[in-house]
């Protein structure tokens, strides 16, 4: 005969995997609705992918210091500063290739970003504010109080020329070669690529991780604006 606490005791075991198996088979079904949300909740369409146009790229020969425009077929964004690392980005892949005619290592990795901002009139000068007494008051012949410069409207920003700023990596100018033409072919190969490609841009400037730097590899010089529209060859140049 089976003593009594033992038939409490299989009582409360088989109390206890019942419960366990109903739990289990909940937290199954839970399991299960939460995979067909996640399969429901998914993009049931490939995501979009930039259209290919041609690009016009400005490449630089070592071989006589020239630049010739070379057209490729590339997948361009509609954001102009998408489009401008893109161009750039496959000029630099160019230099980076093992046959290339300018050798420049890095690749397309080696622009970051690609700001574009209203472009400043070039020579412009500050005009001097008038004399004025110690009282405060404008000295006699005086035209008047100077006025601040005002500022470009929303229509000139959207079809006015621009300045491009590029910012590129420590590793790629740490890398880059020394020498004036080396340097030289380098900058003006972007200055064109970035004006054939987005006309607006008339000027350029450059970053390197996100700062001013005096020059490229000790040469040419970082600190200046480039006239880009000057670059774009029509055949082989010589900068």
């Amino acid at each position: 005969m089976i003593p009594r606490y033992q038939k409490i005791l299989f009582s409360i075991l088989l109390l206890a995997s019942l419960g366990m198996g109903v739990m289990l088979w909940q937290l199954r079904e839970r399991a299960h609705q939460r995979m067909i949300a996640g399969q429901d909740s998914a993009p049931t369409s490939a995501p979009e992918v930039a259209p290919d146009e041609q690009a016009t790229l400005v490449v630089a020969s070592d071989l006589d210091g020239s630049l010739l425009t070379q057209v490729h077929t590339l997948p361009l964004p509609d954001d102009p500063g998408a489009r401008a690392r893109v161009v750039l980005g496959k000029l630099l892949d160019l230099y980076a290739a093992a046959d290339a005619g300018h050798k420049v290592a890095g690749g397309a990795s080696s622009v970051t970003q690609v700001f574009l901002l209203p472009a400043p009139e070039i020579g412009a000068a500050a005009k001097p504010k008038p004399a004025e007494s110690p009282t405060g008051e404008a000295k006699p012949g005086d035209s008047g109080s100077a006025k601040p410069a005002a500022a470009p409207s929303q229509q000139a920003q959207q079809t006015g020329p621009q300045l491009a700023v590029v910012n590129l990596t420590g590793s790629f100018v740490a890398s880059h070669p020394s020498g004036i033409q080396t340097e030289t072919l380098t900058i003006l190969s972007i200055c064109g690529t970035l004006h054939a490609n987005l006309p607006r841009v008339t000027q350029v400037r450059f970053l390197v991780d996100g700062q001013p730097r005096a020059t490229l590899a000790g040469h040419a010089d970082l600190t200046r604006t480039y006239l880009a529209a000057d670059v774009v060859p029509s055949e082989g140049t010589h900068p």
